[in-house]
């Protein structure tokens, strides 16, 4: 169990302090001709991260995918379980309405036994 866990703590080590310069660059380019009518210019941003800020960002990503995944797990299950419910309520409604319809078949049965007899006698 132990070996097991620095081999992963080893290769996660090994994910987050890879060495990298890398550099974003973002561009907002959203209607740049609506920009520069309004006197605006478009902002162009270029950062050079550290390797310290480059591990934050894939822990905050693989801690928001974690995030993701057990949101979805738990709205799975809450599907799953509207329809346990809602397969409850229409056995229930069947069962409802069968007894509503054996209730009229008897009633029915009485009729007509009562009109035999009238005619009968």
């Amino acid at each position: 169990m132990a070996r097991q866990h620095r081999s992963w703590l080893r290769v996660l080590r090994w994910k987050f302090t890879k060495p990298s310069s890398k550099t974003i660059v973002i561009h907002h380019n959203n209607d740049t001709e609506n920009a520069r009518g309004l006197g605006i210019t478009p902002i162009s941003l270029e950062m050079s991260l550290s390797e310290e800020d480059l591990a934050a960002i894939k822990i905050q990503s693989v801690f928001r995918g974690h995030l993701a995944r057990r949101a979805f797990r738990a709205l799975r299950s809450l599907v799953k379980l509207q329809a346990v419910v809602r397969g409850v309520c229409v056995r229930r409604q069947a069962r409802i309405a069968l007894h509503c319809m054996n209730a009229l078949v008897r009633l029915q049965v009485r009729v007509r036994a009562r009109q035999l007899l009238n005619t009968a006698v």
